[in-house]
């Protein structure tokens, strides 16, 4: 059976975006690009592979899920298909069908996982954001965390689910040279 892996950039106190949804604000240092260009290069957007020289299949992954969202940040810069070497699917309800290669999912995100999950292929990724990783945490495999050294105080939470306690069992960490720590966790009861 296929691994749904949440594997996302936070700050020290929890939060994987703005309040508007932006990213400006994590330290993206040449530290971290090397991380993510050595261990997780499919998940770099299509421009950034291209301008990293980067090739060719994953390490990890061959789809990706993300939130409207998340979508929103390629669509704002002019791209419909923003992870072109990946099977893309974006959970909306009112996001109609934007690019060939991007399936929309408009209703039940846990059963289109679960349905994901049963076909062959290879790790999914979820790339965000938090109220939708919160309604898949149940179906959440592993989460792999970049925690960026900043503060935000506020903005869009790691997951949008209110009080819910879920066990977690590390896997293992790193942390890079920038104070970026990489935190890998494995959910109680998923193997």
């Amino acid at each position: 059976m296929r691994r749904l892996t949440y594997y996302v950039g936070t700050s020290v106190d929890g939060f994987i975006a703005d309040p508007d949804g932006g990213l400006g604000a994590f330290p993206i240092s040449p530290e971290v690009v090397d991380h993510i260009a050595g261990e997780y290069p499919e998940t770099l957007p299509g421009q950034a592979r291209e301008q990293l020289g980067l090739s060719g299949p994953g390490k990890h992954f061959d789809t990706i899920v993300q939130g409207r969202g998340s979508y929103a940040l390629a669509l704002d810069a002019g791209v419909t298909s923003p992870y072109p070497h990946l099977k893309q699917y974006v959970v909306s309800s009112t996001l109609a069908d934007v690019d060939p290669d991007v399936t929309v999912i408009p209703s039940d995100p846990v059963g289109a996982i679960r349905a994901l999950k049963q076909q062959d292929g290879g790790g999914i990724y979820l790339a965000g954001g938090g109220n939708l990783a919160g309604q898949l945490l149940g179906e959440i495999d592993e989460l792999i965390v970049k925690v960026y050294p900043v503060v935000l105080g506020g903005g869009i939470p790691l997951f949008g689910t209110g009080f819910a306690p879920t066990g977690l069992v590390a896997s293992e960490h790193q942390i890079l040279g920038d104070g970026t720590a990489v935190l890998r966790y494995r959910l109680t009861g998923t193997s």
